[in-house]
């Protein structure tokens, strides 16, 4: 029975529609074939319905589901959405046709109504039976069949078509009824090929050459050298390092700097030796966790510490924590899956299938990981660093030997050695190390090493508490208790502190110590003593602060991270202890201020000491001061070791010791980075839902799992970081194959085959070219003798052999007027990097280094007065001031103008596809920015030197520099304009470097050949 309208609006409440402009219908109404729900259906009802009656239950209206066939059909008061077969039947159709405003959907006041060609494909498909399909890219992908060219066209696509690739475009070139274009020029050619592969102009004697070559694999033959070449990886890490939102700083207000660049390097030398796709995904999700994780592998994890750092002393650090794994989520989904999994994190997505649960599901798969600092030496560097070190201790000992131990020994020296060494002794006290029964505190991890020490990880906040509990003292009567800050490996620079922050880094603030005894609270005396000693002038630093009950005061080591300090504290009486005893200790700051490593020891000496011997000195001392007071009758290895203690100590040997200070300070300082590790086991870190994406509103615990609508009930699903790696690389995520190739695509044509590059969801548009996008992820994923077995080397290979990449340039035609069926190569200005570095390597400035620290070239001083801090640019020097834009310093909130002015990123977000506007500021940059001007200066003097000097004639000249930039010779008309330009500016100082700027300037020095 058909309803009226009247029976419509009592028996319906009003949806609620959202309208955005839909995809063209490409099949006539007139055309019998049968619609395809997901090429014509699917995308009129995602961008005009899904919204309100889509996946997401908390906004979903009147109930009703259109975004699966079981929710159109269902039941709705005696009708329903859709009645397969019959249109009229169908409320869905009433709707959309409806002249009421109060009936009609999408409602009259949200968008004007469906076209007169959207509502017929809507009939047609119900009428068709109104069936369902997956979203075609949620399909598992299969290797489809090359096509077979039309028999109209078999011989011109035969002699045109160089791979399967040209067989899948000329295919959809003949269906729309167009031709591919020629092929470009052999310097075109070469241009393009090192612009795309190397991201730098290809040097005059190699254009030559390549036109000289009559050999028919010539090109092939220059494709596999550029793809050989180490600036390879430069330009296709670069790609990469958007998708990884790298930046040299943390962001936010401070954005102050962070050592990252170890990560940098190692994608470079990933993309260099071709590390196979899904490994390279593996490491960088989940290094760390492999088997016998080597050095290069827990750098590449790296990956997700890239995310933001909040600094602000108010902050919670849990809470920008968890922004940091709303990000990694994010990004995770961008990289390996192509979908907005972010929209999920307030509400379940209202286009795709991604519930709020399988967000946050998502999240705990990624959520049970540590973020601690690494050494990233390389093993040189470590080699040089040993050998250093053991030339030191070496000349140590020859100095002391010399001094102190010789027949012919300093008698000065040697007097007052044995008055230090009896002022030590005099302050040895026996301590013995206490190991902890039981350990808790408020939010890091308190680990138990061999050497009884306690090494804090995980989490931490403004305020934690640690709770030891110690064991009897067996009759002894304690005296003192002595606390240890001890260095370690994981912590902000080496520790021993917790603290993150720059210029607190690796430091710690003890707030207040407290002992007790069951219930009793243990008084302990104010004498307190550091070494390094604090005095009390140091205010809210001096150690006695930690028995005040005044949490903003404490003990603290400003300038001593990376150091070992110790704190004794003597108890008020002495104190023996029959049953288990408490140490409490409270770490109170405005940052994380927690102690890093640190040591608990005893003593029942009548006068505790703290010595400033080394702890291990001191024990090897007092034992053997125990059996012979007469330091004469020591052993001399004992004498030896307190000798090198006291060069290093005494001031007395101020003089003997600088010079093996000058070579410990001569080796290469240590390089640390930011790093992924998992928890141990037993230490899970518990994820909860977030109602409404917020921070302050857990809900219930959620468990580690990747979304519902693709997890296979007939595998073993991923529990943590590292099968959630391997299950994104895997058959079972059908997403993977297709959203690398069509990035690889977009790197080479500028605009993927899926042009929303980061969506591959329900709102995503069609792929131009679906068949081959399947393909091209099938081979790149195919790990048998015939596939790619995830090689982008060969991805990007099988691309450039292609004669659709060779076309020439041409206009877009009108039933194309994007040129997405790419009947002409697409023109498109370069990136910002790539133009910078063609100028470079035009000029012959460019510098070859690969790796190593962030550098500063040249840019105008106001770009970070503008940032917090005004912090300064110090313009790098020598050849680092030339090196590739890849190594450019990289500030967040101020990043290098000459970028950013193309379109370049910030590094605050996971960046699928940049922008790529043209504005006057760009042309501006180029002709006045002082780092373009220099680089022409060079430029221009370059070319001079290539024609022996200035005694060339200004067409020689001219002609060198044309090509220096643009590769090609110029016509007779350019050579005159050029020519005339110059003769206009030999009033000018530096006529030659205005004729270079002119053509850095040109739209062919910055856009494809």
């Amino acid at each position: 029975m058909i309803l009226s309208l009247r029976r419509l609006r009592t028996s319906l409440p009003t949806w609620i529609g959202i309208g955005l402009v839909c995809l063209p219908n490409p099949t006539s109404s007139a055309n019998d074939a049968p619609v395809n729900f997901n090429r014509e259906v699917r995308p009129i009802l995602a961008k005009h319905c899904y919204a309100c009656h889509g996946p997401d239950e908390e906004t979903r209206a009147a109930d009703l589901r259109l975004d699966t066939e079981s929710g159109s059909r269902a039941d709705l008061g005696g009708y329903r959405a859709i009645e397969p077969g019959d249109p009229e039947e169908s409320e869905l159709v009433l709707r959309i046709t409806s002249d009421d405003d109060d009936l009609r959907m999408p409602p009259a006041d949200s968008h004007r109504p469906l076209k007169a060609s959207e509502i017929e494909t809507i009939r047609r498909w119900i009428a068709d039976g109104g069936k369902y399909e997956r979203h075609w890219a949620f399909v598992p992908p299969t290797l489809p069949k090359v096509p077979r060219p039309q028999k109209s066209s078999v011989e011109r696509s035969a002699s045109w078509c160089r791979s399967p690739i040209d067989r899948f475009v000329i295919a959809r070139l003949e269906q729309a009824g167009l031709s591919p274009n020629r092929e470009a020029d052999r310097v075109s050619l070469v241009r393009r090929l090192y612009l795309d592969l190397l991201g730098i102009v290809p040097p005059i004697d190699v254009v030559d050459g390549f036109l000289a070559d009559k050999r028919p694999d010539a090109y092939e033959r220059l494709v596999d050298q550029l793809l050989a070449s180490p600036r390879y990886g430069e330009r296709f890490g670069r790609s990469w390092l958007d998708l990884a939102r790298y930046s040299d700083t943390n962001g936010y207000e401070k954005d102050r700097p962070r050592t990252i660049w170890p990560y940098r390097d190692w994608v470079i030398q990933a993309m260099n030796q071709d590390m196979p796709y899904d490994q390279f995904s593996i490491e960088q999700l989940a290094g760390d966790m492999l088997d016998d994780a080597t050095l290069q592998q827990k750098i590449a994890t790296g990956f997700h510490r890239n995310t933001m750092l909040n600094e602000e002393g108010g902050i919670d650090p849990l809470e920008y924590r968890f922004y940091a794994m709303v990000d990694r989520v994010a990004t995770t989904g961008t990289v390996w899956m192509g979908l907005t999994t972010g929209c999920a994190q307030c509400h379940t997505h209202k286009f795709d299938p991604i519930t709020h649960t399988d967000y946050f599901g998502l999240m705990a798969l990624m959520n049970n990981a540590d973020e601690p600092e690494m050494n990233a030496d390389p093993a040189p560097v470590v080699a040089k660093r040993k050998a250093i070190e053991h030339q030191a201790d070496a000349l140590e000992r020859e100095t002391v030997q010399q001094l102190l131990f010789a027949d012919d020994k300093d008698p000065t020296a040697s007097e007052q050695f044995d008055h230090w060494c009896q002022q030590r002794i005099d302050e040895l006290s026996a301590w013995e190390t206490l190991v902890p029964g039981e350990m808790k505190s408020t939010m890091p991890m308190l680990e138990l090493l061999d050497d009884g020490s306690i090494l804090a990880s995980g989490d931490a906040t403004k305020r934690d508490v640690y709770t030891l509990t110690m064991p009897p003292t067996d009759g002894k009567p304690i005296t003192a208790i002595r606390l240890e800050a001890l260095t370690h490996a994981s912590l902000p620079a080496r520790g021993p502190g917790l603290a993150f922050y720059e210029g607190r880094r690796g430091d710690f603030f003890l707030s207040e110590m407290k002992v007790f005894a069951g219930e009793q609270s243990i008084e302990l005396a104010v004498g307190t003593t550091s070494i390094p000693n604090s005095k009390p002038g140091n205010g809210k630093t001096y150690p006695g602060n930690v028995l005040d009950d005044d949490g903003s005061t404490g003990w603290s080591i400003p300038g001593g991270s990376g150091q070992t300090h110790r704190l004794v504290i003597p108890l008020a009486q002495p104190m023996t202890f029959e049953n288990p005893w408490t140490i409490e200790l409270l770490f109170e700051r405005h940052y994380v201020a927690g102690l890093g490593r640190f040591r608990v020891s005893v003593t029942s000496d009548e006068q505790p000491q703290a010595s400033v011997l080394p702890v291990e000195v001191q024990q090897q001392a007092r034992l053997t001061s125990e059996s012979s007071e007469q330091l004469s009758k020591w052993p001399t290895d004992v004498l030896q070791t307190l000798a090198i203690e006291f060069l290093r100590q005494a001031p007395v040997m101020k003089e003997q010791r600088q010079p093996i200070e000058k070579l410990r300070k001569s080796a290469p300082s240590g390089v640390r980075t930011l790093v992924m590790r998992e928890r141990p086991i037993g230490h899970p870190r518990e994820t909860r839902r977030h109602h409404r994406g917020e921070y302050l509103q857990a809900k219930e615990v959620v468990q580690p799992a990747v979304p519902e609508f693709l997890a296979d009930a007939s595998s073993k699903q991923p529990e943590n970081r590292l099968e959630l790696a391997e299950w994104l690389v895997s058959e079972n995520n059908p997403l993977v194959g297709r959203v690398t190739a069509n990035r690889a695509w977009r790197q080479f044509f500028g605009t993927g085959i899926v042009k929303t590059s980061g969506d591959f969801g329900t709102q995503s548009e069609l792929p131009s070219h679906p068949e081959l996008l399947d393909y091209l992820g099938q081979r790149l994923r195919d790990q048998s003798s015939t596939g790619w077995d995830w090689s982008l080397k060969r991805l990007h290979r099988e691309i450039v052999l292609s004669a659709t990449y060779r076309q020439a340039v041409g206009p877009a035609p009108a039933t194309d007027p994007e040129n997405r069926l790419l009947s002409s190569f697409p023109y498109r200005r370069y990136d910002a990097e790539r133009i910078r570095d063609a100028f470079l390597s035009a000029s012959g400035l460019i510098a070859n280094q690969i790796g190593g620290p962030s550098v500063r070239p040249p840019q105008p001083d106001a770009v970070t007065q503008i940032a917090y801090g005004k912090p300064a640019w110090p313009v790098s020097s020598g050849s680092d001031r030339y090196r590739r834009s890849l190594y450019t310093f990289s500030k967040r909130t101020a990043p290098f103008a000459a970028y950013a002015t193309f379109d370049g990123p910030s590094g605050e977000i996971c960046l699928a596809k940049r922008d790529r506007s043209t504005t006057p500021l760009q042309a501006l940059t180029l002709l006045n920015d002082g780092m373009y001007i220099e680089i022409a200066d060079a430029l221009a003097e370059q070319a001079i030197r290539d024609c022996g000097g200035t005694e060339a004639s200004p067409d020689q000249i001219i002609t060198r520099l044309f090509r220096r930039v643009l590769s090609r010779y110029p016509s007779d008309d350019e050579l005159d304009s050029i020519l005339a330009f110059y003769d206009s500016q030999t009033d000018h100082e530096s006529p030659w470097m205005l004729v270079a700027r002119a053509l850095m300037n040109l739209d062919e020095a910055i856009t494809t050949p």
